[in-house]
């Protein structure tokens, strides 16, 4: 299904008056959210309040769990926000939603604080050497609820060959016993500030947003750069959930977005998505560290005219 490429969507959002918004009586906006992608869509819906007089809710957490919430317990927002555009495909698409919009990319690091163990010699360079000591605490999230935690394993698979370390991925894989194992990231930053966790490995943009410091790790493992797509996908893990198992492979990071098909309040969900793509949005999401794609790409065949009036 080719993607379709959209411009600014200044017109829509020029409409978008508080006074308007206040005669004609508030729309509600309500959105799930990736825990990665919390901070950043709360600003962004702030600023879309602020400009339309809008109502806006927001639950976040694992995105595999916020999907779960559409598909198995029937509660469905105005916009879900997920930390992997697969998930549309896989599990939303076709009777949750009918399409999508691809709109940021991340990178994965290892974040960390001044008072982490081997803080002080943490390097780009040994930085798998500093996490498979012996009494270093390494949080991760659960890999069947959130991406980041599939991811996380990708990164150590593409870790072994780019290093040239036999084992290396079940060392690191190792270093996280269960215990630390946590449902989102938001939980993981809880514990690394509390000074439980000596390291987590996640998203570039939810260090910068909690103020973490934080390890740029090599583009050819870290799951960033577009033109690695081939290299990437020689990394695979199994997941084992309940009732089924599914095979991950190393791809860029990209997240998507969409208005599900039983949104209680669709063009206000519309609405807000179009902020969100929109020059306006894009910078109240680079603000926040989310590296917003310069021109989305929208994905299906029921765009909603609005958007698709938009492409290029």
């Amino acid at each position: 299904m080719r993607p379709l490429r959209i411009a600014p969507l200044v017109a829509l959002l020029a409409c978008a008056r508080p006074d308007a918004a206040a005669a004609a009586g508030a729309d509600t906006v309500v959105v799930f959210t990736a825990a990665s992608l919390a901070v950043p869509v709360r600003a962004a819906l702030d600023s879309f309040a602020r400009r339309t007089g809008a109502v806006v809710q927001q639950e976040n957490g694992a995105s595999l769990e916020l999907a779960r919430r559409i598909t198995e317990l029937g509660r469905v927002p105005d916009v879900i926000a997920l930390a992997d555009q697969e998930l549309f495909p896989q599990v939303l698409v076709p009777r949750a939603a009918s399409w999508y919009v691809r709109f940021a990319r991340n990178r994965m690091v290892v974040a960390f604080t001044g008072r982490s163990a081997g803080a002080a010699r943490l390097t780009a360079s040994n930085w798998y050497e500093v996490l498979a000591r012996s009494g270093v605490r390494v949080g991760r999230s659960d890999p069947r609820l959130a991406p980041v935690g599939y991811r996380a394993l990708l990164l150590y698979r593409l870790a072994e060959g780019y290093y040239r370390l036999p084992g290396l991925a079940s060392r690191l894989e190792a270093s996280t016993p269960p215990a630390l194992i946590r449902p989102n990231a938001s939980e993981l930053v809880a514990l690394l500030q509390a000074g439980e966790l000596d390291y987590i490995v996640d998203y570039e943009s939810l260090a910068r947003a909690n103020h973490l410091r934080f390890v740029t790790l090599p583009p050819a493992i870290d799951l960033s750069d577009p033109a690695r797509v081939s290299d990437y996908a020689r990394a695979t893990v199994r997941i084992a959930r309940r009732t089924d198992t599914t095979t991950y492979a190393g791809a860029p990071i990209v997240y998507g977005a969409s208005v599900p098909r039983a949104a209680p309040h669709p063009a206000a969900g519309q609405h807000f998505l179009s902020y969100l793509l929109s020059p306006a949005g894009q910078a109240v999401l680079r603000a926040h560290a989310v590296d917003a794609l310069r021109v989305p790409e929208l994905v299906g065949d029921s765009v909603p005219p609005a958007l698709r009036a938009m492409r290029r």
